[in-house]
């Protein structure tokens, strides 16, 4: 097979804070977990069920790995776009262990904050609008900016 795709994208919430760590040339990796969550109702009970399932992230762009560091905490909720790598491992007692994670590469990989600006960072920008800290209006009339609305609606 010629073409092949290693491609996972997750969009979930973090469990815990990102965890840097700097290697010996001075490269910044950043390490989070991050839930999906899948919700049905027991054809049985009717009861309502969740499954959470739960996906190592490692960000070795330096650029991402920033940005994860700066804006993501506990219960951020990202877009993770990224690899999945199968590494080995040697546990205390010797035994061979194996973790399965998403690997943002330093020229692959995406990652969007998607929680709103306000609760992120302090900043005036909000999907990309800036909000206005001048004191709202209180007159009734519409401002000559802004178009007045009819409640009529042509379709």
């Amino acid at each position: 097979m010629s073409g092949t795709v290693n491609k996972v994208i997750i969009i979930g919430h973090l469990g815990k804070d990102p965890e840097v760590t700097n290697t010996s040339a001075g490269s910044k990796i950043v390490r989070f977990s991050i839930a999906t969550s899948e919700t049905w109702r027991d054809k049985a009970s009717g009861e309502r069920k969740e499954r959470t399932e739960w996906h190592n992230v490692v960000i070795f762009n330096e650029g991402l790995a920033d940005v994860a560091e700066r804006y993501l905490k506990k219960g951020s909720k990202a877009y993770v776009e990224g690899q999945l790598a199968t590494r080995k491992w040697q546990a205390q007692d010797g035994t061979d262990r194996y973790s399965t994670e998403i690997v943002l590469k330093t020229f692959r990989g995406e990652l969007t904050l998607l929680d709103r600006a306000e609760r992120q960072a302090p900043s005036e920008e909000s999907y990309g609008t800036t909000r206005s800290s001048a004191p709202a209006s209180t007159s009734a009339k519409p401002s000559p900016v802004q178009p007045a609305f009819d409640d009529d609606i042509p379709f």
